[in-house]
């Protein structure tokens, strides 16, 4: 991971996430849409970003999907993975995530957002630990403190989820 921080800076800030914020296109998935001869999109998700999902979830970290998209895949997706806190088709990502907060109690700086496009700079720069894939805009890796070394759905976020839990266990 490229990040501006020391290891022992990046570490302390991870260890203070309680939730962690995904975009979808670009992120969970390639940002590809595949479409069949019908017009219906598909999208790729990777498993191993879903297990990491798994562990913040078992770990106790709320996960969310904030997503301006609105396909039913994204919504099948999380109910796999049992995220409770799915918003689709979504214009203002910053007021979704603070009205989460607000219901959770909890600070915008115990959030992680992942994120690889303009919609997502206004969270990046409002969050404890703004994130981007390696594939990300420039503009979403500038608002970033941290930039995976996998691109968007092929394991960056099983790279975050792995980084945080780490940062969870040394804290101990």
């Amino acid at each position: 991971m490229k990040t501006q921080f020391s290891k022992r800076e990046l570490l302390k800030r991870c260890s203070k996430i309680k939730l962690v914020s995904l975009d979808t296109d670009g992120v969970l998935t390639d940002g590809g849409i595949y479409l069949d001869d019908a017009g219906n999109q598909q999208r790729k998700f990777n498993v191993k970003d879903g297990m990491g999902i798994r562990l913040l979830l078992e770990a106790g970290i709320e996960v969310t999907i904030i997503t301006a998209s609105s396909t039913n895949s994204i919504k099948h997706r999380a109910d796999m993975l049992n995220i409770k806190y799915v918003y689709l088709g979504v214009e203002d990502k910053l007021a979704c995530l603070e009205s989460l907060c607000r219901d959770l109690g909890l600070d915008m700086s115990e959030v992680a957002h992942v994120g690889d496009d303009l919609n997502d700079v206004p969270l990046l720069k409002s969050v404890g630990l703004p994130l981007t894939v390696n594939d990300a805009t420039e503009a979403a890796i500038r608002a970033s403190y941290l930039v995976t070394e996998m691109a968007g759905g092929e394991g960056a976020v099983r790279e975050v989820c792995d980084m945080i839990l780490y940062s969870k266990s040394t804290e101990k």
